[in-house]
Order: structure tokens, then sequence, then C-alpha cells
């Protein structure tokens, strides 16, 4: 099973992804505590990202969270996003903050573990 490095503009680290896994729950294996996860199916939009180098492919991602433009423009969602090569990545809005500064997103919906109550609605 071929290994991809994945590269972190914010924080300036890198971690493991594994062929067929998605950078999202590879960042989770990574031990990220700052990271909110939302719904882990393309839905919710939290774990928004923009590539600004690499190969990688994705499945399908909610039209309200990212546009046929920003996708276009390498800006994806982490949890459909799965590497063909070493990426660098710069995480976007809620989660961005996470990383950067520790502090927990704060979305409607968001529980203090940064879990998901089931509401769908998110805004950045």
């Amino acid at each position: 099973m071929e290994k991809f490095t994945i590269y972190i503009q914010n924080t300036g680290e890198s971690f493991v992804c594994l062929e067929g896994q998605s950078v999202l729950r590879a960042m989770e294996v990574f031990g990220r505590k700052g990271i909110p996860v939302g719904c882990r199916g393309g839905g919710c939009g939290v774990c928004k990202i923009n590539v600004s180098e690499g190969h990688y492919r994705t499945t399908r991602m909610s039209r309200a969270c990212v546009s046929a433009e920003e996708e276009r423009a390498g800006t994806v969602l982490a949890c459909k996003l799965f590497p063909a090569s070493d990426l660098t990545v710069e995480v976007l809005g809620c989660m961005g903050r996470a990383l950067t500064a520790g502090t927990p997103c704060t979305r409607p919906g968001a529980t203090k573990d940064g879990s998901d109550d089931g509401k769908r609605e998110v805004r950045d």
C-alpha cells in the first residue's frame, strides 16, 4: 500500500496518508486534537481545505459546501480527498483556526468535542 505525505502549510506539520484513505481520516489518525470533524460525508463543510500542490481525486461533495469553481481552484473537503501523490494543503475556515490557534470550531450544532448533533447547516 502506497503512503503519501500531507504537508499542512498553516502549521508546518506533516503526516502520512495511506492510499485509499481520506485526508481527514489520516489527520484523525495523526492525532490532531483541534481538528473539528463534522459529518465525514461531504455535507457539512467543516473540513474545507485548499490543495496547492500534488495530485488527488475526490468523491462527491455537497455543492452547498464547495462550488464547482472552488473545486477547480483546489478547494475541497478533506473527508472526500484521496491523495495520488504527496500533497501540500492549507486548512481553511473553522478548521484552519482550530489548527493554528488551538481553539475549537464554533458552529451551529457543534458539541465541545467537535462532534455533530445532527444539524447540517454550517456557516463559517
